[in-house]
């Protein structure tokens, strides 16, 4: 049976975990460390599938549950799957859905079968267990597709007695991350095109992170994720996990942190070995006025930059940013912070769209940061050259 997924990996930092490499799937490669834009509905929010790949993002993703609702995975697989729906060419992983069983915990109820939604659509009951994730999944046509997990929340969302609660229900969700991934190995229908990825579970649980360690790694998936680890937690909780964990899923398999998206976070997991990464942050906080910078963030709703004609960041490659951008279309400057104000308080859709197209193309840039400190053994030089690093006050 051929693989449905190559991984190389072409360097390593010394004195770390971190590597760069190249995952190669049935609809092309991508540079790893990745960065994925979420397109959860099918589509970057706002940005046509060329401009996303203007910025150097090679692989995005999409997500099960909100295809299954709208438009359904049978139509999209009546029409070639979610690369020929939506028009991108590249590679698409999709989760599973199995994170919805946390952030929508107010509209289901979770068993040892599975999850049962109340549809944000139309309010029906749908039942979502490991058989249908990987049905939904195979008709949608990822490249990399997820196994369905059970993601439960931080400490602090945790109904019942504190610390004895907590336990109980980390016990309970990589039991079930065990069981189910076992029943989606079995379920899956396209094995040679499409690559199964396992989630290790755990919470903040040193013991707990290792069981699921042991449970799923020997079950030789063309890959690996660490789940549950944006569900709350403070960034060092984060950082332990991934610390911990990271090194111990298979060398030779990409190893994916879901969810983790801010600069810190990434450049931490990047060195303690983790190769692919998802986040909403730059497309979310792009709609609502933020722009992520080298620096900080910026808000783009006050009043300081009325009339400031400096671009987002000043040699950004970006459309908004760069006048000599390739899709320019001749047009000479660029989009000034001030223009970019006018065009939030004024409620025109060019405002968000943007400052998403820049955000993305800012994690793309640090990433490609990354893979160039990892070649040159460079490592120290990330600080220097992207401050928002180095102060926590930036980060916010």
């Amino acid at each position: 049976m051929p693989e449905p997924l190559s991984f190389e990996i072409t360097h390593r930092l010394p004195g770390a975990s971190a590597r760069t490499g190249v995952v190669t799937t049935p609809h092309g490669r991508f540079a790893t460390p990745a960065f994925m834009p979420v397109g959860t509905k099918g589509t970057i929010k706002g940005l046509f599938p060329h401009l996303v790949a203007s910025t150097g993002s090679e692989i995005i993703l999409n997500n099960a549950y909100h295809l299954l609702l709208r438009p359904g995975d049978d139509l999209v697989a009546r029409r070639g799957g979610m690369h020929e729906f939506m028009g991108w060419d590249g590679p698409i992983l999709t989760d599973s859905g199995g994170y919805q069983a946390f952030s929508m915990a107010d509209v289901n109820r979770i068993d040892d079968d599975g999850v049962t939604f109340k549809s944000i659509i139309d309010g029906s009951a749908i039942h979502l267990g490991p058989e249908r994730a990987m049905e939904i999944q195979n008709n949608l046509g990822a490249d990399i597709i997820m196994a369905f997990d059970d993601c439960p929340p931080s400490v602090d969302g945790i109904h019942g007695t504190g610390k004895a609660a907590y336990g109980r229900r980390l016990e309970e969700a990589v039991r079930r991350t065990t069981e189910w991934l076992h029943r989606c190995v079995e379920a899956h229908a396209r094995p040679e095109d499409q690559a199964l990825f396992g989630i290790v579970q755990g919470g903040t649980d040193p013991d707990l992170r290792s069981r699921s360690l042991e449970e799923i790694t020997p079950l030789d998936l063309p890959g690996y994720a660490i789940g549950g680890v944006a569900v709350g937690e403070a960034p060092e909780q984060i950082h332990a996990v991934v610390r911990s964990v990271a090194p111990l899923l298979p060398e030779d398999r990409p190893r994916y942190l879901m969810g983790v998206g801010y600069e810190r976070d990434i450049v931490e997991a990047v060195h303690a070995g983790i190769d692919m990464f998802d986040c909403v942050l730059p497309t979310r906080n792009g709609r609502s006025a933020t722009a992520f910078t080298r620096r900080g963030r910026l808000n783009l709703r006050n009043a300081r930059f009325k009339e400031d004609d400096q671009p987002l960041e000043p040699g950004c490659p970006c459309l908004a940013c760069c006048p000599d951008h390739p899709l320019s279309m001749g047009r000479k400057g660029v989009f000034s912070r001030s223009y970019i104000r006018h065009l939030f308080l004024a409620e025109e859709m060019m405002g968000p769209i943007l400052v998403s197209l820049h955000n993305i193309q800012h994690f793309q840039s640090l990433m490609l940061d990354i893979r160039k400190a990892i070649r040159d053994d460079a490592w120290p030089l990330l600080e220097r050259d992207w401050p928002v690093l180095g102060d926590p006050a930036l980060k916010g």
